[in-house]
Formats: structure tokens, C-alpha cells, sequence
């Protein structure tokens, strides 16, 4: 197992997030490594990087890009990616269907426009956030009767991407997992682990 790890991200939330639930899912140590969001110090650091982006972990002195990438990598590190190539495939599916839900909010939070972000919330309401959320539940009530985690018998990163876009949704549309009781139960489920409880209440609050 690596030595070293170094997450190099902006002083807010955002797409680095997920690495640091990830982390604190793991129980492992690493360095924060926090800059204001497209400062000075960001400009000088960009074109180190590997594609002109944040999120980045450093590991042994070696860096991989990438929110998803990052966060898997972790999860493979610390056993969060399930016990077959089964469990596998479905935690990278879930995880990767997260990010349906994060992406077109992302949007949503830099529009400009007020008319235009108006529209946008309301096709993300009605059409996006409900066939995700089906599906989700769909899966998690499939595997124990809903009653444990989205896959096999321990937390895994689709729980903890799950819970990550949530914070999101909840920015914008805070009753969305009304009508979806077993996700609600579950996201209270990973929310209160130890780890992940101690992370979220001691973690910088930030708008984003």
C-alpha cells in the first residue's frame, strides 16, 4: 500500500470531495492540500498538472487526475469496491451514474442566466433526478431487501458517491428524497458511520 498520499484540490467541496469521504471511509490519513479557487497560486500549478485540472492525487511522488479515477483508486486501496468481479462492476456502475446526478447541478451552479438556470433546475426536477433516484433505489431493494448497502454487505463507493451527490441535490432541491424512503434511510445509514460522521462534522463549510 502506498506511503504517501497528497489530495491537491480547490477550498471548497466540490469535485474533490468525493476523495475525501472516500478517505475518511478508508480511515486513511493523507494531506489536504487546499489553494483558492483560480488564484494566483492555482495559475502557477495548472500547467504541472496532469491535464490542467483539479482534482489531483499524489501518491508515492505519482499523480492521477480526475474525481472518479481518484476516488476509485482509493476505494481499491482500502477494500471499498466489493469482494467479486461482480460487485466490482456494479459499484464502478453506480458510482459512475452518480455523476448524472452531480454534473447537470455543476451546471446549474455556474449558470449566469436566471431564466436560463430556472429552466435547467426544472428539467433536472422533473426528468433527470427521478430516473436516477428509481434506479438507485431499484438496486439498493434488491440486495437485502434495501435494508444494508447499495452493494454486497459492507460500505462501498457507490454508498459514499451516493452520498456525496446528495449534498448537492440537497442545495437545490432538499425534499428530493422524499418519495425514495430506503435511499433516505440509507444516506442516514453511511452518514453516521464513525468515520464518515467525524469527517462531515468537522470538514470546512463551504457553499460549494
Amino acid at each position: 500500500m502506498p506511503g504517501k498520499y497528497k489530495l491537491k484540490y480547490f477550498a471548497f467541496r466540490g469535485r474533490g470531495e468525493l476523495a475525501r469521504l472516500t478517505f475518511a471511509a478508508a480511515g486513511e490519513e493523507y494531506e489536504d492540500f487546499r489553494l483558492p479557487y483560480l488564484g494566483e497560486e492555482w495559475y502557477k500549478i495548472k500547467p504541472s498538472t496532469p491535464f490542467g485540472t483539479f482534482p489531483v492525487l499524489e501518491v508515492d511522488g505519482r499523480e492521477i487526475a480526475g474525481s472518479y479515477p481518484i476516488a476509485g483508486y482509493i476505494a481499491r486501496e482500502h477494500g471499498l469496491m466489493g469482494k467479486t468481479g461482480w460487485e466490482y462492476t456494479q459499484i464502478d456502475m453506480l458510482a459512475d451514474h452518480s455523476r448524472d446526478i452531480y454534473d447537470p447541478l455543476m451546471l446549474v451552479f455556474f449558470c449566469k442566466d436566471e431564466v436560463e438556470k430556472a429552466a435547467m433546475l426544472k428539467r433536472f426536477n422533473e426528468r433527470t433526478l427521478p430516473r436516477l433516484l428509481e434506479g438507485f433505489q431499484n438496486i439498493l431493494c434488491a440486495n437485502k431487501n434495501g435494508q444494508g448497502y447499495l452493494v454486497g454487505d459492507r460500505v462501498s463507493l457507490a454508498d459514499i458517491a451516493f452520498i456525496h451527490v446528495m449534498d448537492w441535490v440537497d442545495q437545490h432541491v432538499p425534499e428530493a428524497l422524499d418519495k425514495y424512503p430506503h435511499l433516505k434511510a440509507l444516506r442516514e445509514r453511511v452518514e453516521a458511520l464513525p468515520n464518515i460522521a467525524a469527517w462531515i462534522e468537522k470538514r470546512p463549510k463551504t457553499d460549494l
